[in-house]
């Protein structure tokens, strides 16, 4: 019996006429000698409109009851999709991510998935065809909810399909992996393969398609994964090991990243303690910083990082408790700048792309600041006003 996972996210689910149709399909392949593991999103845009409610009530809720709130809108989509499926004559059972087996660790709203075990899914499938799961949550060692954090569900999927050593495919409202976003840029080509260390770093830097944790766990456990369009017969895009790609570019693709912050610290004199307590405080909140410099001069220390929007909130309280601290600490938070990042496996073997890159936001006028690079990768901080142009500009001169 031949198995897959399929994961569809929160668009492709977002209303009852769509779960229905893609019961269908699921239908058809059960038909075809399949069993299949469904990881789902929560419909649309559910998860926003229970924090939308939660902010209603309170600016301070305790972290293990909004991820037993948050997890309910995969619950809900779980169960339509599975009572369909039933109702159609499929053998379908709907699992949470508790029922399911996926232990975590970590922070209760960025946990991360600590082991599955493939026995119990080897149970569920001797009376059904088709197993359910919900995306995004898992449970810890307290026995309390946890997610996954932004993107959790493709982490979900892929994580149950390395369990299971099975193939992964993902469905959503795009029709694979394009070199660049083409609602930015309308010249932008889908890829019909990417390696998977330019896919991390195509997520980590900005493209938001797959989630980072997702491709990382499909690497280490060599699961190719198959990203294309929910219900559609154009093809999508194979994500998969490098060695298996013929052909590698210089620049496989153009990343902008708008949800970012920069945040610049200064302080009158060199503080190891300071910096030592910024550090941890961002490593307790669970804070990823990104691209980041420091200046020490007779002006003092300046440090300048990267942070995802989302952590906003958090980095305002590290920042003030940080103040309470150090009193002569000054601080700024720009919302202004995005990032510009080049992405390609072939850097390693073809010089010049850097300065090439450079140029060619010199020559249009478009200035760049905290710069850094990776063995296949470029990144600029822009001023948030050229980002779209930028990504023209790049994508005509690398030809992608």
């Amino acid at each position: 019996m031949r198995r897959s996972v399929l994961k569809f996210g929160g668009s492709s689910v977002s209303d009852f006429h769509k779960i229905k149709n893609i019961a269908e399909m699921l239908k058809r392949r059960v038909a075809d000698g399949q069993q299949l593991i469904v990881v789902v999103s929560a419909m649309g845009k559910t998860t926003d409109e229970l924090m939308a409610n939660v902010n209603h009530l309170t600016t301070a809720p305790k972290e293990q009851e909004l991820a037993l709130l948050l997890t309910t809108g995969e619950q809900q989509t779980v169960s339509y999709l599975s009572m369909v499926l039933n109702d159609i004559g499929v053998k379908a059972k709907a699992m949470t991510g508790y029922q399911a087996g996926i232990k975590t660790v970590g922070h209760h709203l960025k946990s991360r998935i600590a082991n599955i075990k493939p026995e119990l899914f080897e149970r569920s499938f001797q009376t059904n065809d088709v197993l359910v799961v919900a995306g995004f949550q898992g449970i810890n060692d307290d026995d309390e909810i946890t997610t996954l954090g932004r993107g959790g569900s493709d982490t979900t999927a892929v994580a149950l399909a390395a369990s299971n050593q099975i193939p992964c495919e993902i469905y959503t409202d795009v029709e694979g992996v394009y070199s660049t976003d083409p609602r930015i840029y309308k010249g932008a080509k889908r890829l019909e393969y990417v390696s998977f260390e330019e896919m991390m770093e195509m997520s980590a830097l900005g493209a938001g398609v797959l989630e980072t944790r997702s491709v990382e766990i499909a690497k280490n456990y060599n699961i190719p994964i198959y990203l294309g369009r929910t219900l559609s017969n154009k093809k999508g895009t194979w994500i998969m090991t490098r060695s298996e790609l013929l052909e590698k570019k210089a620049v496989t693709g153009v990343a902008l990243d708008k949800n970012m912050l920069h945040i610049t610290v200064s302080h009158p004199l060199p503080d190891n303690h300071l910096l030592t307590a910024l550090f941890n405080k961002l490593d307790k909140g669970s804070v990823n910083v990104d691209m980041i410099s420091q200046i020490i001069n007779i002006e003092g220390l300046q440090m300048s990082f990267t942070i995802k929007d989302s952590d906003l909130g958090q980095i305002n309280g590290i920042l003030d408790s940080l103040c309470q601290e150090f009193k002569a600490l000054d601080y700024k938070i720009n919302e202004e700048y995005v990032k510009i990042s080049l992405i390609g496996s072939g850097m390693r073997d073809i010089s010049g792309v850097a300065s090439k890159a450079f140029i060619t936001l010199i020559e249009n006028d478009i200035p760049f600041y905290q710069t850094t690079t990776s063995e296949i990768s470029i990144s600029c901080v822009i001023d948030a006003e050229h980002g779209d142009e930028a990504v023209a500009r790049l994508s005509e001169a690398f030809n992608i």
